[in-house]
């Protein structure tokens, strides 16, 4: 067992809870801080002392699942796929998800070497549709090997869609990555991504609250959820429709007070919708991994000035700038028509043409001035200025 404050007998306590607790019970999580995991089991093993909050009927319900429980029998098998159970205490316990309140983990099964509590610490979710366009797979895998490479781990739920993609995303760039199952983390779901989620087990994390061998329901999926937005710093949501699960993952960052950002898709795509619509609200719109670790990263960790590119008539000296603006596009001009429409002497246009002349930008026909090619043709290439 996971050393750490928890006793041995809380924490096999814990373990039977999670087959007899649903994930995010809050009734159950008020209960287990008000009397503790022994006396919780106790009391719903032996059908007695019932305790507030529920139903005689979903009394008896705990009461049936708490008698078939073997928490030694779990352990066993989670040892066996080289997991291991944390509980709220103990030095790998993820401080964040104690701001879930009374709806956090009863306990978090772990599949894989590293620290859960420490990658936490520096992890961001991507999250979207399980359907996703090419595009939207482009992006996540993208967003995940950028945040990767500057070091911060990737969270997502191992499902088909963008999920996979962030995940392949930063293990393609050689980074760290945690995949949160709504099932037991020795079980391989979606059944295709039995060799994804084999990969995370080695190189980075699979965590569930599930006990082993419990198998996935849409409410478990929808729970799950909070466990990835409590985790993380913050969640980015690429490609949801309205009524997609990931938004749900977004409402519950944001009500946890993380950072929620969206990646924008096209206005006509109903895969973007749900996108758009959170963008629309709190979420802050993001396009790579530098914008995303400028919101959630330290002081300082600022993304690059997004501008066009430099042409050579963006260097000119203002003087020289107005003086260029005043040559017409086709034909030549006179130097003191050209001073007029750059407002200064006839002498300081003359002085400012020869300049010109130096850098390419005009060429002398007798008493004529005109532009070259070199003055237009990049700005325009840039759709820049007219």
């Amino acid at each position: 067992m996971t050393g750490g404050s928890a006793s041995d007998e809380e924490r096999l306590a814990r373990v039977a809870l999670t087959r007899v607790l649903e994930p995010g019970d809050a009734v159950g999580g008020r209960w287990l801080r008000e009397v503790g995991a022994v006396e919780v089991l106790r009391r719903i093993s032996a059908g007695e002392e019932r305790l507030s909050g529920v139903t005689g009927r979903r009394w008896e319900g705990l009461g049936a699942r708490a008698v078939k429980v073997k928490p030694e029998r779990d352990l066993e098998a989670a040892r066996d796929v080289g997991a291991r159970f944390v509980v709220p205490g103990d030095t790998e316990w993820p401080v964040p998800l104690d701001d879930l309140g009374d709806a956090r983990p009863v306990g978090l099964w772990v599949r894989g070497r590293p620290s859960l509590r420490i990658w936490a610490l520096r992890s961001v979710a991507i999250v979207g549709a399980r359907a996703c366009t090419e595009y939207g797979a482009q992006m996540a895998a993208g967003l995940a090997a950028g945040l990767a490479e500057r070091g911060w781990v990737v969270v997502s739920g191992g499902a088909y869609g963008v999920d996979g993609a962030a995940h392949r995303g930063a293990l393609g760039a050689g980074g760290a990555t945690v995949a949160v199952l709504a099932c037991g983390v020795d079980r391989a779901y979606p059944r295709g991504h039995a060799q994804l989620l084999g990969r995370i087990a080695e190189q980075g994390l699979v965590v569930g609250e599930l006990p082993p061998g419990d198998h996935p329901t849409p409410s478990r999926f929808i729970l799950r959820n909070r466990v990835i937005a409590a985790l993380t710093r913050g969640t980015v949501v690429v490609e949801a429709a309205y009524r997609s699960g990931a938004l749900v993952t977004a409402r519950d960052a944001q009500e946890l007070g993380r950072f929620t950002m969206g990646v924008p898709g096209p206005a006509t795509s109903g895969l973007s919708a749900g996108v758009h619509e959170l963008l629309r609200g709190d979420g802050v719109l993001v396009t790579d991994a530098a914008e995303v670790v400028e919101l959630v990263g330290d002081m300082g960790e600022l993304a690059p000035e997004r501008r066009g590119p430099v042409v050579p008539r963006d260097l000119l000296a203002p003087g020289a700038a107005r003086v260029l603006a005043a040559l017409p596009a086709r034909g030549c001009a006179q130097a003191p028509d050209i001073a007029r429409d750059a407002g200064t002497t006839a002498d300081d246009a003359v002085s400012r043409l020869y300049e010109l002349r130096s850098l390419g930008f005009v060429e002398r026909h007798g008493d004529g001035w005109q532009l070259t090619r070199q003055a237009f043709l990049p700005v325009s290439t840039a759709g820049g200025e007219s």
